[in-house]
């Protein structure tokens, strides 16, 4: 498979361990990549601002700050992908990451080939798909303007809970998207409690039943186990 070319693009890594720094950015230079570093969190946001870099690499384990904190803080004040490098493992902390900002998270250790990986991935999801468009994947398409899902030609009708879960997910551009965050966005309830959750379980299972070609095996809607879920790309 053609890999995207790299050259050029500016990567800001934010790591208070020297040795992870040099790693990354002898290997991310290597590969085409311009790297900028900053060791606390303070030192990320002002490296931003002189840097401007086309995607962040985030520790959590900061010394004057909680990473998932600076995810959000970064997360306002721009757009481009943060992908968060750390060792935690829990669910809690990925789930958090995600919630407050972040676009993907990899658990140290980490192989360079699945960083390099990840971090095309989430260049290409910057290419948003349009509310007005017509999305197309394989037999599947949905068209935003008329809210009508048709596989194979064939209209599939949704209810309207079902179509505004399906249209968030193609609208993230096959970014993860929380249990919280969808229960924000379709019911505007961000908390997760067992009948909410109950609720989002079941609503996905009929959504799925009606577009998967094998519901037990999703093709689109994918998930990601104990965090939530994400909307196959063509090019995944």
């Amino acid at each position: 498979m053609k890999e995207e070319p790299t050259e050029g693009l500016r990567v800001l890594v934010v790591d208070d361990e020297k040795s992870i720094r040099k790693f990354l950015r002898v290997s991310l230079s290597a590969h085409g990549y311009h790297v900028s570093e900053a060791r606390t969190a303070q030192e990320s946001f002002e490296v931003y601002a002189s840097s401007h870099p086309d995607i962040i690499l985030l520790d959590l384990g900061l010394p004057d700050m909680d990473g998932v904190v600076v995810a959000g803080e970064l997360r306002k004040r721009v757009k481009i992908p943060i992908i968060v490098l750390t060792v935690r493992e829990d669910e809690k902390s990925k789930i958090s990451a995600l919630d407050n900002g972040a676009d993907d998270y990899l658990t140290k250790p980490f192989g360079m080939g699945e960083l390099l990986a990840r971090m095309r991935a989430v260049m290409r999801r910057m290419v948003p798909v349009e509310e007005g468009a017509v999305y197309k994947c394989d037999n599947f398409s949905v068209d935003f303007t008329k809210r009508i899902v048709q596989i194979e030609g064939k209209r599939v009708h949704l209810t309207p809970t079902e179509y505004d879960i399906l249209r968030i997910l193609i609208l993230s551009g096959g970014k993860i998207l929380t249990h919280r965050q969808i229960l924000q966005e379709v019911w505007n309830k961000s908390d997760d409690s067992e009948e909410i959750d109950h609720l989002l379980r079941v609503t996905m299972s009929n959504l799925r039943n009606k577009i998967e070609p094998n519901p037990d095996r999703p093709a689109y809607i994918l998930t990601e186990p104990g965090v939530g879920y994400r909307f196959r790309t063509p090019s995944d």
